[in-house]
């Protein structure tokens, strides 16, 4: 079984599933094209079009050619290099000392010197890096999103931070072994997650639930006031 999770500024939704294929992620998300996922790399997310790629994990991608050494060592410094520059302008604009249009110039004039460095990474002897450097090619566009798209982060930290939580969970118990107890936990980690996202009391929370359903009732609704009529 795989645990899933889906994070947003207001609601944090978990999956538990038998696999890591795309028609969890496609039922999880929806399928409105406006929306822009934040994600690492794996072929589940292929069918989003809004997709922003996790540079964290492209970091590790980058540390990992370094220590292949050789040229492939030699490529993974210079794309760690345009990471750091890129993060540190990031940070500037998070903190209010960086205009968004000085980082968006910044960063269009960075481009072409990254994509360069994939180029000569794609065409190296070491066949990881060439993989991991064609792949990056293929899917450019997704590197930049948080630059065009005002609100979208760069990594995808806020979903591994709400997914270790789950992880520690099932450590700690030992799992589920039936689809009502999968069911079960997939739904309390989403309550609690959101309640907290939310600054409700869980306690306050499940005891309306219960409350309600006494009463032959909808369960109260942790969905953005904008959208609960829609979802009701």
């Amino acid at each position: 079984m795989w645990l899933w999770v889906a994070v947003t500024k207001r609601v944090t939704v978990f999956t538990i599933a038998p696999t890591r294929g795309a028609e969890v992620a496609k039922g999880m998300l929806g399928r409105a094209a406006r929306k822009v996922v934040i994600s690492d790399r794996f072929k589940s997310y292929a069918w989003i079009k809004r997709r922003q790629f996790c540079w964290a994990h492209l970091r590790r991608d980058f540390q990992a050619m370094i220590d292949r050494g050789g040229e492939a060592g030699e490529v993974g410094q210079r794309l760690l290099e345009h990471s750091d520059a890129l993060f540190g302008w990031w940070h500037r604009v998070r903190d209010g000392t960086l205009g968004r249009s000085s980082f968006q110039t910044y960063v269009a004039l960075m481009r072409p010197f990254m994509r360069e460095d994939l180029q000569r990474g794609a065409a190296c002897g070491c066949p990881k890096t060439a993989a991991t450097c064609r792949e990056l090619l293929a899917g450019e566009t997704h590197l930049w999103t948080f630059v065009r798209v005002e609100g979208v982060e760069p990594t995808n930290n806020g979903a591994e931070r709400a997914l270790r939580h789950g992880v520690i969970y099932r450590k700690l118990s030992g799992g589920t072994a039936s689809e009502s107890g999968s069911r079960f936990v997939e739904r309390m980690l989403s309550v609690v997650a959101t309640c907290r996202q939310q600054d409700i009391n869980v306690l306050d929370y499940l005891t309306r639930c219960y409350q309600a359903s006494l009463d032959d009732q909808p369960a109260p609704s942790l969905l953005p006031s904008a959208s609960a009529t829609q979802a009701a």
